[in-house]
């Protein structure tokens, strides 16, 4: 008997199920350019799985990872995909994707959340959030005021960046901003970008883009890398760790959390006075292994 033949059946000689070997590449004309499985990821709020997507203005977007009838969905929450690009309506099918934050147990409830359907998929992932924490396979994040208090002693919640001469709005502390690098796991790197150079805390005033209205002037905290070399600040825009930062062989995991920094929109995130420094840390004395 053939070998191939062999393989495509079992002992008793009952036929094997084989599926097909799909190899993960990514398409010369797609423009997203990451792979399939970079983009799968989960709320660090809810513990649930979540699809990440680029928008048509390269700005991320988490989807539920299921189909939703249109029917169900009222027409501002509509979304489909197209070449790897999420967009914010539907495409006159039957079928749409919703973006998570609708149906997120730990954020309140959505306005457009209210149909029956959107209601119990909203419950199912409360019910897995919560067994997920039972079995401490999930810890939550905990939940970090967004304004600091009065005299600038606390590190915002969410920074403004100056990176290249631009600003971007942090997703979280500096601290805590990982590398998107993939490991030898196959995981994400736990790594800060922050290394030994740092930023530094400076006023600046507030840039309205081009056509926008004028804002009063104020002037607001920004963590600066300009004084850095254009190499290091090109290693913070790529979001990536010191180690990963020369691995040009190395996929991403994850679409970096930056995002431009508009003055109207994120007007909620400007600190007009600079946070007390941070406490030197100081390493432990290792002693040398003989």
């Amino acid at each position: 008997m053939h070998p191939a033949h062999a393989a495509a059946r079992h002992w008793d000689g009952s036929p094997r199920h084989l599926p097909p070997r799909r190899s993960l590449h990514i398409a010369a004309n797609s423009p997203a350019r990451l792979l399939r499985m970079g983009q799968t990821a989960r709320c660090r709020h809810c513990g649930n799985r979540i699809d990440w997507y680029p928008r048509s203005d390269n700005r991320p977007i988490a989807l539920h990872p299921a189909e939703v009838a249109t029917t169900d969905v009222s027409a501002t929450c509509r979304w489909h995909l197209s070449g790897g690009i999420a967009y914010p309506h539907d495409d006159g099918s039957e079928w749409c994707r919703i973006p998570h934050a609708v149906l997120c147990p730990r954020q309140t409830s959505h306005p457009q959340a209210g149909s029956p359907r959107l209601v119990s998929l909203r419950r199912d992932l409360s019910l897995r959030s919560r067994r997920l924490i039972d079995t401490q396979a999930f810890t939550p994040t905990p939940h970090i005021p967004d304004t600091a208090a009065p005299g600038g002693q606390e590190q915002p919640a969410r920074p403004v960046i100056r990176i290249l001469l631009i600003n971007y709005l942090g997703k979280g502390p500096i601290q805590t901003i990982r590398c998107v690098a993939q490991t030898r796991r196959r995981s994400r790197c736990t790594r800060p970008i922050r290394a030994t150079a740092q930023g530094r805390w400076v006023l600046l005033p507030t840039q309205p883009r081009h056509g926008q209205l004028t804002l009063p002037d104020t002037s607001m905290a920004v963590y600066d890398l300009s004084h850095l070399p254009y190499a290091e600040q090109l290693r913070w825009r790529a979001q990536r760790c010191t180690t990963h930062a020369t691995a040009t062989t190395v996929a991403d995991l994850a679409l970096p959390d930056w995002r431009p920094f508009d003055p109207l929109l994120h007007a909620e995130y400007i600190r007009t006075e600079l946070p007390a420094p941070e406490p030197a840390r100081h390493e432990p004395h290792q002693t040398r292994r003989r």
